[in-house]
């Protein structure tokens, strides 16, 4: 999983910019399975050519902990820079601040302060292209934070969020939602009787789309789920991989309908897809789900 955080923080109306404060709000990580962090800060051209640097010069930025009270910064990254000629997004590795101390990922808010320096004196960040000024969300600071849990995530939980809905709601929303974007159906005409197909892997589309959930999934819209339908009569076949029970439930009832059910058609293996969207905290989140695509069919 990779979730993005957002820069909170502003620059003050300062004539010159020492250091800046970048502030994101992370009560909404996943605190366990932490793999690494990094902050993302772009660098765009001055804008007023009066703040610009001279090319060729060398400037070391340092990237550190915003210190509580009176406490020395605490350097998480540091790196030399010159002027650039085009925009560039500068990685500064942070995954040591989440190694130091556990501490840290029981918070619900992180400050970095970022600076730089030419010859051990303070530069103005915006001559080197800090400003943040008017800045679109999209060119703001991020706070990209990896990870790994061992416990299986269900989609679900992330649409029940969205919708605002408990378990016994969130169906009649996710109908509702549904129904507002298609066309009614025509009216079918019954059909005679068919014999039903042997259990076996159908096509099932999803359209996150035509679901009313464009609006916070940004990939896929769409994709290839399948499904399982036919039959579960004797005798059974080995490709469908019947379980001892089944084969016991599936005789039962080829003897004596009335009594026993049939075994039924169920997804056998499955694979996960990856999903990239925005959750319900406003953050862009990465994530790997399980059991979201059915590989093969068989008898239960």
């Amino acid at each position: 999983t990779i979730t993005s955080f957002v820069d909170r923080g502003e620059d003050d109306r300062h004539t010159y910019v020492r250091k800046q404060k970048y502030i994101f709000n992370i009560s909404a990580m996943e605190k366990e399975g932490l793999l690494g962090a990094e902050l993302r800060i772009l660098r765009t051209r001055p804008v007023d050519p009066r703040r610009a640097r001279l090319p060729g010069s060398v400037y070391n930025l340092r990237i550190s902990k915003c210190p509580a009270d009176r406490q020395k910064p605490i350097i998480l990254d540091s790196r030399s820079v010159d002027v650039l000629d085009a925009p560039k997004w500068e990685v500064f590795n942070i995954w040591k601040l989440f190694k130091m101390s556990r501490k840290e990922q029981q918070l619900t808010q992180l400050c970095f302060e970022l600076e730089a320096l030419d010859r051990g004196r303070t530069v103005d960040l915006r001559s080197l292209g800090f400003g943040r000024a008017g800045r679109q969300t999209k060119e703001k600071a991020l706070l990209l934070v990896s990870g790994r849990t061992k416990k299986r995530d269900l989609f679900f939980n992330e649409v029940k969020a969205r919708s605002g809905q408990d378990d016994k709601t969130v169906y009649e929303f996710l109908f509702n939602q549904r129904r507002k974007r298609r066309a009614p159906h025509s009216s079918r005409q019954a059909k005679g009787k068919k014999a039903k197909p042997r259990c076996t892997r159908r096509p099932l589309h999803v359209n996150f789309k035509e679901m009313g959930w464009d609006d916070w999934i940004i990939a896929p819209l769409d994709y290839e789920a399948y499904h399982c339908e036919g039959v579960c009569d004797f005798p059974l076949r080995s490709h469908l991989e019947p379980t001892n029970h089944a084969i016991i439930q599936t005789l039962m009832n080829s003897m004596d309908p009335e009594s026993t059910p049939p075994s039924c058609c169920v997804p056998t293996k499955l694979s996960p897809i990856s999903i990239l969207y925005i959750d319900s905290a406003n953050n862009v989140v990465y994530k790997q789900y399980e059991d979201m695509v059915v590989e093969s069919c068989g008898c239960r």
